[in-house]
């Protein structure tokens, strides 16, 4: 479909949800949206993490090299990162809910056309097009949170948000590993098919409208697109870019070597992976718990420096033990832990700090931040697959994650740095 027929698809289903409810702003959290929002996130996330205790099976189906198979996960990324850019500005211009509509029912089909996938080619293409899908679920569930709560409870909130949020990727791998021992990879994608049936269901019957009409006329399609101009000149976003970035970038590194280096170097069963990766998932969890805790208290800009520096290290210690083998198998979760577990951290506030600074922009400044990250992750997962050896070691995450978490590092040095400068907000 042309990209010039958007606008008057959206306008439609503008005038068919035209119900609008206003930010509470009440200062507490509404647990019950919370929910639901995290239930939607978590689409983007457990698409990723459901299958990749299929990732060995599906090099065996499709009789291609181990490099290829993860480019599924990086055709994902792509998508979603493109898919975030589209739909922050056109929710500003439209509203929340017809966008988040039509985001989820292209992922429900192009979860139908992975399962039916004839060659890695055509999964590659259809795993592209599902993400470009599930971004409208992630984008916008941040920001409705932003829109229903008071500017000093958002990264609370969106803290929260992410805990809910990580029970899917938690359960995610655990369920993936079972639905091989009941049929094959392609089972998977059909149980994501029905996640997104009742993620589509909950929006139409759950999701109010959170972007009133009267903010929607400030925040016209082209100026939206044209805020992300302005916020790439601002320091304070390139560091926070490349803060929460470079941390999630390191994720996808360790999301994408781990299947092959659990079960294929350290011959851990397909079945068990999952109980290794909800590890991390705990870890995630926590840190944003904390993070939920504390910021209302020290702040953003503390937090992130904090999580950034914990981050850092954690990476220099994964470069150090995949790179001499020091520890083996406990030593890469132990230190992986550390790396994982303050991206959550990092995603929420960086997130809250962006929109804050451009309030009229805030869904293109939660778009432009998520496509960042999966722009970064999916550089990162390329990375991992051009340097992995055949025997599936350690030596290409390593590698990777610290080279993520020095980036990283640099860019809290930028937030920490610039950020009592103000911003140059767009339309306000």
């Amino acid at each position: 479909m042309p990209p010039l027929f958007l606008p008057r698809i959206f306008s439609v289903l503008v005038m068919s949800t035209s119900s609008t409810v206003g930010a509470t702003h009440s200062g507490r959290a509404d647990w019950r949206l919370i929910l639901l929002l995290g239930a939607l996130a978590a689409c983007g996330p457990i698409s990723i993490d459901m299958y990749l205790p299929s990732l060995p099976s599906i090099t065996h189906a499709f009789l291609v090299s181990e490099s290829a198979a993860q480019i599924t996960l990086t055709s994902f990324m792509v998508g979603f990162s493109v898919g975030m850019l589209l739909y922050g500005p056109l929710s500003d211009a439209y509203g929340r809910r017809p966008v988040l509509l039509g985001g989820v029912a292209l992922y429900v089909i192009a979860s139908l056309a992975c399962a039916a996938s004839l060659s890695i080619g055509a999964l590659v293409a259809a795993r592209f097009m599902q993400a470009l899908g599930a971004g409208a679920a992630s984008v916008l569930a941040r920001a409705i949170a932003r829109d229903t709560h008071a500017p000093h409870q958002a990264a609370r909130v969106l803290s929260l948000l992410a805990i809910v949020t990580s029970c899917g990727p938690l359960l995610a791998p655990l369920i993936g590993g079972q639905l091989l021992l009941l049929g094959s990879w392609r089972l998977v994608f059909a149980v994501l098919t029905s996640y997104g049936l009742f993620c589509l269901a909950a929006i139409l019957y759950r999701v109010p409208e959170t972007w009133p009409q009267e903010k929607r006329a400030k925040s016209a399609l082209r100026s939206s697109f044209l805020a992300y101009r302005h916020m790439l000149t601002d320091p304070v976003t390139w560091g926070h870019t490349l803060c929460g970035g470079l941390a999630f970038g390191a994720m996808f590194a360790y999301i994408t070597a781990t299947p092959f280096v659990y079960i294929n170097h350290f011959h851990v069963a397909p079945q068990h992976y999952g109980f290794l990766f909800g590890l991390n998932i705990l870890g995630i969890m926590g840190g944003n718990l904390l993070n939920s805790r504390f910021v209302h208290r020290l702040g953003t800009v503390r937090m992130i420096s904090a999580a950034a520096t914990v981050g850092t290290l954690g990476s220099l210690a994964v470069g150090l033990v995949c790179l001499t083998g020091w520890g083996g198998l406990p030593a890469v979760v132990v230190t992986l832990f550390l790396v994982v577990s303050v991206v959550g951290v990092l995603s929420a506030d960086c997130t809250t700090d962006i929109m804050h600074r451009y309030p009229n922009n805030a869904g293109a400044g939660a778009a432009l931040f998520g496509a960042v990250q999966f722009a970064m992750g999916a550089f990162s997962s390329l990375a991992v697959g051009a340097l992995q050896d055949a025997g599936g070691s350690p030596r290409a995450m390593g590698i990777v994650i610290l080279c993520c978490g020095l980036g990283a590092y640099l860019g809290r040095t930028m937030v920490v740095r610039w950020h009592a400068h103000p911003a140059r907000i767009v339309g306000g």
